[in-house]
C-alpha cells in the first residue's frame, strides 16, 4: 500500500505519539501548541543542527544537514537533522561523488537518553525513509545526540524497532483519518508536557460533561 502525498503525516509526530497519543492528536490533528523551556531549548538545538543545504566532506565522511525525507509506504515526510554518508561498498552512489556511501541519520535532542523508545522510533523512521528514497539496503544503525550529555547514543535499527514503527504509523493514520483525539491518561509525564494547560489532565477525574449534565438534571425537582 502507498499513501498519496496529501495523506502524509509529520514524521516527527511519531515521537509525540510514542510519548502520549493525546499529545500527538492535540498537536497534529487539532493544531494546538504551547511552548515551555524544554521545547524552546529543543527548537534552538534543532535550528542549529538543520542549516539546510549545508554539506561538508571530512575524508571518508560526508555530512548533510536538514535533508527532507519521505516515504510513500509509511505515509510520512519530515526533516533529518543530520545525515552522515560513510564511504562503504554497501552504500549507494551519490551524484557528483566517487564511490559508494552508506547513509546514517543523526537526530539531535535537548535532554538525555530516555527509557522509552520514543526518540529511537523517530530515528528509525528517518532511516526507513532514506532506504526507500535512496533504494539502498538496510541501514544497520543510526545515532541520537543528547544536549545534556553532549554525547551520541548508537541505535541498532533492528526488526523489532521497524515493526513498531510500522504499527504505530498505521494507528496514527487511522486516528488522523477519523480526526479522533484520544482521552487523557494522566501520568507523571504530564507535569513536563508543554500542552498541560491545553490538555487539562486533572479534569479526567471529574467525569465527562455528559455525566455532569445528567447529574444536574436529576437534581431538578
Amino acid at each position: 500500500m502507498e499513501y498519496p502525498e496529501e495523506e502524509f503525516l509529520n514524521l516527527a509526530g511519531i515521537q509525540h505519539f510514542a510519548f502520549c497519543r493525546r499529545q500527538w492528536a492535540l498537536i497534529h490533528i487539532e493544531q494546538q501548541w504551547n511552548e515551555n523551556l524544554r521545547t524552546a531549548e529543543g527548537r534552538i538545538l534543532h535550528d542549529n543542527a538543520h542549516n539546510p543545504f549545508s554539506e561538508e566532506k571530512r575524508g571518508d565522511l560526508i555530512l548533510s544537514r536538514g535533508i527532507a525525507v519521505s516515504s510513500k509506504t509509511l505515509g510520512v515526510s519530515g526533516i533529518c537533522d543530520v545525515v552522515e554518508f560513510h564511504a562503504s561498498e554497501a552504500g549507494v552512489p551519490i551524484f557528483g561523488r566517487e564511490g559508494k556511501w552508506l547513509p546514517m541519520p543523526v537526530e539531535y535532542k535537548r535532554g538525555e537518553p530516555k527509557k522509552s523508545d520514543a526518540d529511537r522510533l523517530q530515528l528509525c523512521c528517518q532511516a526507513m525513509c532514506l532506504e526507500e528514497m535512496l533504494l539502498c539496503g538496510r541501514i544497520p544503525k543510526a545515532c541520537l545526540y543528547y544536549g545534556e550529555t553532549a554525547r551520541r547514543a548508537a541505535v541498532p535499527l533492528n526488526e523489532a524497532l521497524r515493526t513498531e514503527v510500522r504499527g504505530m504509523l498505521s494507528e496514527m493514520h487511522e486516528l488522523y483519518r477519523r480526526r479522533y483525539t484520544p482521552r487523557v491518561k494522566p501520568t507523571k509525564s504530564c507535569n513536563a508536557c508543554s500542552l498541560k494547560n491545553l490538555c487539562l489532565p486533572r479534569l479526567y477525574r471529574t467525569g465527562s460533561a455528559a455525566d455532569y449534565i445528567h447529574k444536574r438534571l436529576e437534581e431538578v425537582p
